[in-house]
């Protein structure tokens, strides 16, 4: 029996980490590195989510100026900056 996969492999996420803000790749890349191996695949089916999402929403959430309407996603960036922070 095979564990089921998430959408993006690691080097293909390791690339939509790579966003258009510098803020955003020194959070998501070390991340990445560091965790994903770790999440749950309910944990990283929503980080592959949070990725879909614009890079100016994103940066708000991140600086604590905005919170996301989707209270995973929030719950998520929350956990990414706490986590990279450390």
């Amino acid at each position: 029996m095979s564990t089921p996969k998430t959408a993006l492999d690691k080097p293909r996420l390791r690339w939509a980490c790579r966003r258009g803000m510098l803020e955003l790749d020194v959070l998501f890349s070390p991340f990445v590195e560091q965790t994903w191996d770790t999440l749950s695949d309910l944990e990283k089916g929503t980080f592959e989510r949070l990725l879909a999402c614009d890079d100016p929403d994103l940066f708000a959430w991140a600086m604590g100026h905005q919170k996301s309407d989707d209270p995973a996603l929030q719950a998520m960036m929350t956990y990414i900056v706490n986590r990279v922070k450390v």
